[in-house]
């Protein structure tokens, strides 16, 4: 499409009076001008506005930081007297690359953790991992992030989040390598040096 054709499609932005909701619905209809495509035709009619609920929806964790979710899913249970492993496995999340906003899917967490006095609500785990995960992310920070808000809830830096997961700008792009899996590992505390409790924790996890 000529540029001259495409600059007559635009909608212009207004910074000053435009809300976000406006000038994110302006941007896709402007984006899906300049792929050269018609925003008016019947079956993109709607669609900026479904894009900015949809982004609403999936970058939910953008709208706060790690110290905010862990104060949102701080449901612990107190005077828990135990050192023994606690795991929580198989926590199906999904993500943005922040490279290319490409799908990252088939994701799975596992996270092991030692309590110190204290026990979080099973439920809060898959919360905070899907939370974390609802931003333009790593799937190396997403591990991380994790991680850092469990410490903050449980008080305890005996904790180990892996990750798997495919990318499709590796699958669907680029190389194209379908099937490929990324698997990451967040490591702290004993799990570091404590072979044998890192290798308890895989086989529990497989």
């Amino acid at each position: 499409m000529k540029d001259e054709i495409v600059r007559e499609k635009l909608k212009e932005i207004d910074n000053k009076n435009d809300s976000v909701q406006d000038i994110v619905e302006k941007t896709i209809n402007n984006l899906l001008v300049c792929l050269g495509d018609d925003p008016e035709r019947e079956g993109l009619i709607g669609t900026p506005n479904r894009v900015y609920r949809m982004y609403k929806e999936v970058f939910e964790g953008m709208d706060y930081s790690n110290h905010e979710i862990a104060c949102m899913f701080n449901k612990c249970f107190e005077d828990v007297e135990t050192g023994d492993l606690v795991t929580v496995t198989n926590i199906p999340i999904f993500s943005y690359c922040e490279h290319h906003i490409a799908l990252m899917y088939n994701m799975k967490v596992h996270v092991g953790y030692i309590p110190r006095g204290k026990v979080i609500g099973l439920s809060k785990v898959a919360r905070i991992a899907d939370m974390c995960a609802k931003r333009l992310q790593l799937q190396e920070r997403i591990g991380m992030d994790i991680s850092d808000v469990l410490r903050e809830v449980l008080g305890t830096d005996d904790i180990i989040v892996v990750i798997e997961g495919e990318h499709s700008c590796m699958t669907a792009r680029g190389i194209k390598s379908r099937g490929s899996v990324t698997r990451t590992a967040s490591i702290r505390g004993r799990f570091e040096f404590d072979s044998d409790l890192r290798s308890e924790f895989y086989n529990l996890t497989r």
